[in-house]
């Protein structure tokens, strides 16, 4: 529809600096001349819009156009608030701080209730240790520059590392840096509680990278190919259990009254196996072979261990 168009289009701008017509053009699926219609459109309405010529010409959006707090209502900043809280419980940085202080100030004469949603994100936070890795890595990505490591792998393997560092994300319980190696001439996702011997080096990137967003996108694609296809036999009673920590797993009852878990998951991480290996003889590893003989090895050595005490 024309109108989601428009409204995209000014999410778009407002968003950037300067965006040309092919760009607007690709994003919206439409051509050239529709998007000099919806520009001259948003005009009309009022939407300060300006055409720069040239090499590097486009659309933009005025400066000094601002969205009236007007035009969110009561609500809308409680869920801003509830959000920004809810990072502040999890991860400590003083932008995150400075913000929701700002943000308050800004809008404690609009006499806001409060709000019925509490984000706890206390779990995010990670020790002493990697609490000074992460703001180390921070200094990093402000002045894009290399960061050098020790990383040790899944399997305890360590090597040497020299990233351009790209950004953070939170995943599968635990905070990761996504950075260009040198080494593998790649993107990789690093663990930051696997990183040691953490240092910053006075080098700027090499390179000029994609947008921290459409990499993430990329890799992860990657990542899904390594993705292990898992088939697990399950009884009644940790059915609930199951449900909770794999929302996303294709759950069928069986004929005797046991359940089939059918579903992805990373090879890199070992979260879920922890979880599976918690449910003791209530699961049944039936794929994929290489997991059922960890899981056979990883019991022998419990008992050996035991037995031997």
């Amino acid at each position: 529809m024309k109108i989601d168009r428009l409204i995209g289009i000014i999410i778009y701008l407002l968003n950037r600096d300067i965006v040309n017509s092919r760009e607007l053009s690709e994003k919206f699926e439409v051509s050239y001349r529709t998007i000099q219609r919806d520009i001259e459109t948003l005009n009309l309405s009022g939407i300060p819009i300006i055409s720069i010529q040239g090499v590097n010409g486009g659309y933009k959006i005025e400066e000094n156009f601002k969205i009236k707090k007007q035009h969110i209502n009561k609500e809308d900043y409680n869920y801003i608030i509830a959000a920004l809280k809810g990072l502040d419980s999890g991860y400590n940085n003083r932008n995150i701080k400075k913000i929701l202080e700002q943000i308050t100030y800004y809008l404690k004469s609009d006499n806001l209730e409060d709000s019925r949603i509490k984000l706890d994100l206390s779990v995010l936070k990670e020790n002493k240790v990697i609490n000074e890795n992460l703001k180390i890595i921070e200094k990093a990505l402000e002045n894009k520059t290399l960061l050098e490591f020790s990383y040790f792998n899944s399997y305890n393997q360590e090597s040497f590392r020299i990233i351009e560092p790209i950004g953070l994300i939170y995943k599968w319980y635990s905070w990761y840096v996504l950075g260009y190696c040198l080494e593998k001439k790649d993107y990789r996702l690093f663990k930051v509680v696997r990183i040691k011997k953490l240092n910053l080096k006075n080098i700027n990137f090499s390179k000029n990278h994609d947008s921290f967003e459409k990499l993430v996108e990329k890799i992860e694609k990657k990542d899904i190919s390594k993705d292990l296809k898992i088939k697990i036999r399950f009884e009644k009673e940790i059915l609930n259990a199951i449900e909770e920590y794999f929302p996303n797993a294709k759950i069928t009852i069986l004929e005797n009254g046991n359940y089939l878990l059918e579903t992805y998951l990373p090879d890199y991480e070992n979260v879920w196996k922890g979880i599976f290996l918690s449910f003791g003889n209530k699961i049944e590893i039936l794929e994929p072979e290489n997991l059922k003989q960890e899981f056979l090895k990883k019991a022998e050595e419990i008992i050996f261990l035991y037995k031997n005490l």
